[in-house]
């Protein structure tokens, strides 16, 4: 990890080194009668001793846990609950730490102020994170959120969302990593090893298929396995290789008949028997509907429980152990997995303190803004419109409350931001109005540009009339539109189109001045009827507590754009491989009993089928021959880049080399991608690397392809088959936009996952 690109990120390494140090030490020594504290056992012989050593009620405390809004006060509650997403009771007399957990995919996240005055960082959206094409920016984040969790005296972290996007409207998709499993995957990994360099649990979730949110406790995901093992599962197990999870969220919908927390085939036969994972795999909050199945499936931890129709892994799970119906060796084996997890990330043996302390918040605010400047995508720049003069002398910022903020999405992912909330708009219905709130974070884009050019005279209009927002945009040397698109957890959006009439205000500001640009603060792709009347268009995502800095700095040249598109654009709904929403009207009509507020009052099982199989965003488009609007990997910059020299080699793997030239007269990043595809498949990105280079300097990449991107899933021998043959390489800027292109021969092969 670099530490002159991210120079927080060593004040982040060293506070945590500081917390170890006043940390309490467990043993100075390996102690003969208490070997879980000899560090220099295994972590699995670690934790089988903490079992053998533990009653049978001090297990079951560690398979289930409280949900603070709910639990306070009842017997065997934590005594010490902090307003949070749950806490499972710890063993003093063992040395094993209650377990404070977080929402976090975003920043440590406090939804709806259950602690009042409460702060954090928030960073950029999941996606903007992915257009980075950067792990060292996702460490970075997950560095800098899980030091914030620590010194807030939370060792849980339930981040690490790498569900990957098959349909353009769902609810969730900014928080997650687009629709690639290796740039999902290498992306999640990096992210998870950060917040675990804090010695603190992060998830890894929602293990699987969970592509859908409206209906999510009803949804039934239809997919073969093959399939999914070649997509979603292959994002999952990538990042779990890099990242090395404590722990796995399981999901709330069905995967093929089965609720996903009761889900032999995704808990045991492939997490645990394919993959070898070792840590454990906790429920999302009301995702659990048995004891027996549950905990026979493969489940450790009831997570939340008092959002279940009951707690299914307290007196149920002591009754069915008496019973013989679970095995009293599966409990070992659950608590074995709890324990594994907090062992291996370190918690055990560092325990987070036990008083806040302080954090670096102005530092921390560097890395979301570098997330943000490396997220954004330009997505158009006729006329190298962009960057902006910092000579000009009428700017006009419209919409978006652009003069006071950048939106957040909603749901578990919030971060209640440092320097408070400008706009908040609470929810008056539907299932995500219990925990989420239509927020801005406070970053003005209009006062950063008015910090970059003090000559000029900026103003603001909120674009609710669009003659209005005409007028003053005819009488400006400028016009930039900010547009919205809100989304939020537990709610699809309906469709695609700008909401609040927007498309009509930018169709208006754009006839009144030549000079228009557009940022889109989005949570996935939007259709854009007036792109050919804009010049300049920038995908912003929601980009975090400094998204205004990152906006303006992208605007005026300060940053060089390098985003790249981490997600398909269409040109039209239709091209989705579901033209609509499924089931959306019923799901919708059935979801004030099936979410998870009132988890366990389901009236129906709705299933959504998944045609397109592993062929997923851009292979879709792909295979059907259609061309999208943006495509994934698509994102310009200021400068240009040539590539030349093109080298692949085959046999048993595939190395690609190249040299990568800045042409253009500015400082740059480029991301070179390699997609590969044998013939009769579609291809498939296979390696890529983030690149800076000054103006004219060239450089050499020697890449490798990704070994179970060229193969295919081979159910009956489980393991993976890269059949032997020519293969097809492209060096391109775009999936479908190839500079480069040569063939390899790869030699037959299977290996184990």
């Amino acid at each position: 990890m670099s530490e002159t690109r991210f120079p927080i990120l060593r004040c982040i390494l060293l506070a945590g080194a500081a917390l170890s140090l006043t940390a309490p030490v467990l043993a100075a020594a390996p102690q003969a009668a208490k070997p879980w504290l000899n560090r220099k056992l295994g972590t699995e012989a670690r934790a089988s001793a903490l079992v053998a050593a533990m009653t049978e009620d001090e297990k079951l405390q560690l398979v289930r846990t409280w949900f603070p809004p709910f639990a306070q006060g009842k017997p065997g509650a934590p005594t010490d609950m902090v307003p949070s997403a749950g806490e499972m009771v710890g063993v003093p007399r063992l040395g094993i730490p209650t377990l404070r957990e977080s929402d976090a995919s975003l920043g440590v996240a406090n939804q709806v102020e259950q602690r009042k005055g409460d702060v954090a960082t928030a960073l950029p959206a999941g996606l903007a994170t992915a257009a980075s094409f950067d792990p060292e920016v996702a460490y970075a984040g997950g560095a800098m959120i899980g030091s914030e969790a620590r010194a807030k005296r939370f060792n849980v972290l339930l981040a690490g969302g790498v569900n990957l996007t098959r349909d353009p409207w769902g609810g969730r998709d900014f928080e997650y990593l687009g629709e690639d499993p290796l740039l999902a995957g290498v992306i999640d990994g990096a992210h998870i090893k950060g917040v675990q360099s804090n010695h603190i649990v992060s998830t890894i979730k929602h293990f699987a298929l969970n592509s859908q949110e409206t209906g999510r406790m009803v949804a039934d995901a239809k997919l073969d396995w093959t399939s999914l093992h070649e997509s979603d599962l292959l994002a999952f197990k990538i990042a779990i290789d890099q990242g090395r999870p404590g722990s796995v969220m399981c999901a709330y919908n069905l995967v093929n008949g089965d609720y996903a927390c009761e889900n032999k085939e995704l808990l045991t036969t492939i997490l645990r028997g394919d993959w070898g994972y070792k840590g454990f795999v906790m429920s999302d909050w009301g995702a659990v509907h048995s004891t027996a199945k549950a905990a026979n499936a493969g489940l450790d931890q009831d997570s939340g429980a008092e959002l279940d129709k009951m707690i299914y892994f307290g007196a149920p799970l002591k009754e069915a152990l008496a019973k013989g119906e679970v095995p009293k060796a599966r409990l070992d084996e659950m608590a074995k997995r709890v324990l594994t997890g907090i062992i291996e990330t370190g918690l055990y043996d560092d325990p987070a303190p036990a008083t806040n302390q302080p954090i670096d918040y102005a530092a921390h605010a560097l890395v979301a803004q570098k997330a943000a400047e490396e997220g954004i995508v330009l997505l158009r720049n006729e006329g190298d419109m962009l960057p902006l003069a910092t000579q000009a002398k009428r700017i006009v910022v419209i919409g978006g409350h652009a003069d006071v903020g950048v939106l957040s999405g909603g749901g578990s992912s919030q971060v209640r931001s440092v320097g408070g909330v400008p706009v908040e708009i609470p929810l008056k219905s539907g299932p995500a109005a219990s925990f989420a709130r239509t927020t801005w974070h406070n970053s003005s884009p209009m006062k950063a540009i008015q910090a970059l050019v003090p000559g000029a005279e900026v103003t603001y209009v909120d674009g609710s009339d669009p003659a209005a927002a005409a007028a003053a945009a005819k009488a400006a040397d400028i016009a930039i539109v900010f547009a919205t698109q809100w989304r939020t957890e537990a709610e699809d959006i309906h469709n695609l189109t700008l909401p609040n009439d927007q498309d009509a205000l930018i169709d208006a500001v754009a006839a009144a001045n030549p000079k228009t640009a557009v940022v889109l603060e989005t949570g996935g792709p939007v259709l854009m009827s007036w792109l050919e009347k804009v010049p300049a268009v920038l995908a912003a995502w929601y980009p975090g507590q400094r998204g205004g800095e990152a906006i303006a700095n992208i605007l005026f040249g300060k940053v060089n754009p390098s985003g790249r598109l981490p997600i398909t654009f269409p040109v039209a709904e239709k091209q989705a491989p579901r033209p609509a929403p499924v089931n959306l009207a019923a799901i919708e009509a059935n979801d004030a009993a099936s979410n998870a507020g009132s988890a366990g009052a389901q009236a129906a099982i709705f299933p959504i089928e998944y045609p397109e199989g592993a062929n997923v965003g851009y292979r879709w488009f792909e295979a059907q021959k259609e061309k999208p609007l943006f495509p994934f990997g698509y994102g310009l910059s200021y400068t240009h880049f040539a590539y030349k020299n093109l080298k692949v080699t085959g046999g048993a793997t595939l190395a690609i080399s190249f040299d990568v030239t800045n042409s253009g007269a500015r400082a740059g990043a480029d991301v070179p991608q390699v997609y590969v595809a044998a013939d009769g498949q579609t291809a498939r990105l296979a390696a890529f690397q983030r690149v800076e280079l000054k103006p004219g300097e060239t450089r050499h990449v020697t890449l490798t392809a990704e070994r179970r991107i060229l193969s295919r899933w081979d159910d009956k021998a489980r393991g993976w088959h890269l059949v032997g043959g020519r293969y097809h390489v492209a060096l391109a800027r775009a999936a479908g936009d190839a500079a480069l292109t040569a063939d390899a021969t790869m030699t037959d092969q299977r290996f184990r996952p």
